[in-house]
C-alpha cells in the first residue's frame, strides 16, 4: 500500500522491464505514461481518480470492469466524447478530458430509422 495519499497504487512490478514513455494531456496535466497502455491503465497510474461524472447525480465514475462492458470509463479523446478508455491504447501527444455527464450518441443514420411496412390489399397486418 503506498505511503504517499496521492501516489496511485497502479504502478509497475518491482524488476519490471523498462517501457517507454509517452506523454498525453489530460484535462490541464502534462502525463509521462507507459506506452501500449490503455488510456484507463495509465491515467490509473497517474494517479487520476475521476473519468467521468454520474449523469443523475454529477458523482465522479471510474473505470471498473477494465474490459469494455461497463461504460464508467467514458472520457473526451482528441475531441471526440463518449471514448472507452479502457478500450483505446495511448499514443504521443493524446488530448484527453474528463466526461461531463450524459454520452453522446448523435442523430441516427437514414438508413436505421425504422420505417413502416405497407399492408397490402387482402392481407392481415
Amino acid at each position: 500500500m503506498p505511503t504517499d495519499a496521492n501516489r496511485s497504487p497502479f504502478q509497475p512490478l518491482p524488476g519490471a522491464a523498462p517501457v517507454a514513455m509517452v506523454q498525453i494531456r489530460f484535462d490541464d496535466r502534462l502525463l509521462q505514461v507507459p506506452a501500449g497502455t490503455t488510456v484507463a491503465a495509465a491515467l490509473l497510474q497517474s494517479g487520476v481518480q475521476r473519468f467521468r461524472s454520474s449523469a443523475v447525480s454529477g458523482a465522479p465514475r471510474a473505470p471498473y470492469c477494465m474490459m469494455g462492458v461497463c461504460f464508467e470509463c467514458l472520457v473526451e479523446i482528441d475531441g471526440e466524447a463518449s471514448r472507452q478508455a479502457c478500450l483505446v491504447t495511448v499514443r504521443e501527444g493524446m488530448q484527453v478530458r474528463t466526461q461531463q455527464g450524459l454520452r453522446s450518441f448523435g442523430e441516427p443514420a437514414a438508413a436505421t430509422v425504422a420505417t413502416p411496412m405497407p399492408v397490402e390489399a387482402g392481407h392481415d397486418a
